[in-house]
């Protein structure tokens, strides 16, 4: 395969046709693999070291693993935008890829010292403001790696590859927690150090330094943008609502242990599940046409999202909450397409990370 060749009509593979995007994409499916086995081993070691204080400390716990996790998100996504969009994206994700990597090197320690809790919040928090800032590059830069006619087809891969990876992390963390949690962290570990690799040669087409600089007044003006433009708007509230009051992934150790009466493989099986039905639904969407009605489509997939996180909640059984999890995977692939899109076609290069943040 070579950039130079023509692209097929309909051609579910035209964004593989380009060599950075190939290298790309190898480097964020390890990545994520590595991220997904960590999420496994941290849920189940936290599960498993608190729950002699008791069932309900024991899900507290899980609860602050989940709000470290996402608080740098909500405080620092707006900067990371800006960031993206004034520095060169691809040296922001290389500096990441390494600080990461030393992320994962620090939870080795503090699983095999068994130190407290404070320290692996600590790594978290840290490594999630870390992450925060390479997603916020990550998602424009890949618009920078192909034409704009195949940015449709690298979106869709993206997501497949995504939530591919999102099948085989949870589903190896799973079984290697029986070999041990630091032997996760260092293996992550390793897998952002190649995903560094990966990075090194790749010359995007646009951006970088070739990118006009902003300021830092400009921070809030992705918002002023996403408020202005009515269709990005649109899919990221509903989206937003859709995940903040059906995600049920942070409480699945307890799920899989008291409700599923069921071990660590299991485990990992749920929180591999989602991603089934992703990967399931993103190889579809690649084979077919593109969609032509994408309001009502993504309107499906939110109410369908709804009644798979309902029958989810009040199923007893291992192999109906598999099949609830898939569906929910499988519907919010629809939108996760739909809206990154829409995002990187209706917005211009310059303010890419600020709009994606």
């Amino acid at each position: 395969m070579s950039d130079s060749a023509a692209p097929l009509a309909q051609d579910p593979y035209e964004a593989f046709r380009f060599r950075d995007y190939r290298f790309y994409a190898a480097g964020n499916f390890l990545s994520v693999i590595g991220r997904q086995m960590v999420a496994v081993a941290i849920g189940w070691e936290v599960y498993q070291r608190a729950l002699p204080g008791g069932k309900a400390y024991a899900a507290s716990m899980l609860g602050y693993v989940g709000l470290v996790g996402a608080l740098p998100t909500i405080l620092f996504a707006i900067p990371a935008g800006q960031a993206a969009d004034r520095y060169d994206r691809r040296q922001i994700q290389l500096v990441n890829q390494l600080l990461c990597s030393l992320s994962s090197v620090g939870l080795v320690v503090w699983s095999h010292q068994h130190a407290s809790f404070a320290w692996m919040f600590t790594l978290l928090f840290l490594s999630g403001i870390t992450r925060t800032f390479s997603w916020a590059a990550r998602t424009p830069f890949m618009s920078n790696l192909v034409p704009a006619g195949a940015l449709s087809n690298a979106v869709t891969w993206n997501s497949s590859l995504f939530q591919g990876a999102c099948v085989l992390g949870p589903a190896l963390g799973g079984f290697l927690v029986k070999v041990g949690f630091p032997f996760i962290y260092a293996l992550d570990a390793v897998l952002a150090l190649m995903f560094f690799i990966l990075l090194l040669p790749i010359q995007p087409r646009t951006g970088g330094a070739k990118r006009p600089r902003q300021g830092w007044s400009d921070l809030f003006s992705g918002i002023r943008f996403v408020f202005h433009t009515k269709p990005i708007l649109a899919t990221i509230t509903l989206d937003l609502f859709a995940v903040l009051f059906g995600g049920a992934t942070a409480l699945l150790p307890i799920f899989a242990d008291q409700i599923l009466h069921s071990d660590s493989v299991a485990f990992g099986c749920l929180r591999a599940a989602p991603s089934v039905g992703a990967v399931a639904m993103g190889l579809l969407m690649a084979y077919l046409p593109p969609m032509k009605n994408v309001g009502k489509s993504m309107l499906h997939a939110v109410a369908w999202f709804g009644v798979a996180t309902i029958l989810f909640g009040v199923s007893k059984w291992f192999w109906l909450s598999m099949v609830a999890l898939a569906l929910t995977g499988a519907v919010d692939t629809v939108s996760v397409v739909v809206r990154h899109t829409l995002v990187q076609l209706l917005t211009p290069d310059a303010m890419r990370g600020r709009v994606s943040a």
